[in-house]
């Protein structure tokens, strides 16, 4: 399995490769009156209108004032593409099923699993169950 790897403050995230479509730079986002909080905005891709989400919200991870998210990953969903905003993308890895330990679902039904590396441990969430939520 090829995984994603990308920063939220000190958090180490990773999503599945097989979901995104692809990997930018931020850009200009337009605000929507009246919507939900975890929606930042809109953004065009090349012509494609995509909804902008705070992920940091939907993860409950606290947002440094002075850090500034550079990256925006697009993420297919069913029949949609949405974008996330993330501090950077480390890197994409190569992974073997058995690295993922399971974590108790009961606390938070996105989490998939913990890949725990020698050097750091990597949250590796299931998209699909983050967005029901």
């Amino acid at each position: 399995m090829q995984v994603v790897i990308f920063k939220l403050g000190n958090e180490q995230i990773a999503v599945e490769t097989a979901r995104v479509q692809n990997i930018t730079d931020m850009m200009k986002i337009t605000r929507v009156p009246k919507s939900p909080q975890y929606i930042k905005g809109l953004i065009n891709l090349r012509g494609n209108v995509i909804s902008l989400l705070d992920i940091n919200l939907l993860l409950d991870i606290d947002k440094r004032e002075d850090e500034k998210q550079e990256n925006v990953i697009i993420l297919r969903m069913e029949d949609e593409q949405v974008g996330i905003t993330v501090d950077g993308v480390d890197e994409v890895l190569e992974i073997e099923e058995d690295m993922i330990e399971k974590v108790d679902e009961q606390k938070k039904l996105y989490i998939k699993g913990i890949i725990n590396f020698k050097d750091r441990v990597v949250t590796l969430i299931d998209i699909d169950k983050l967005f029901v939520n």
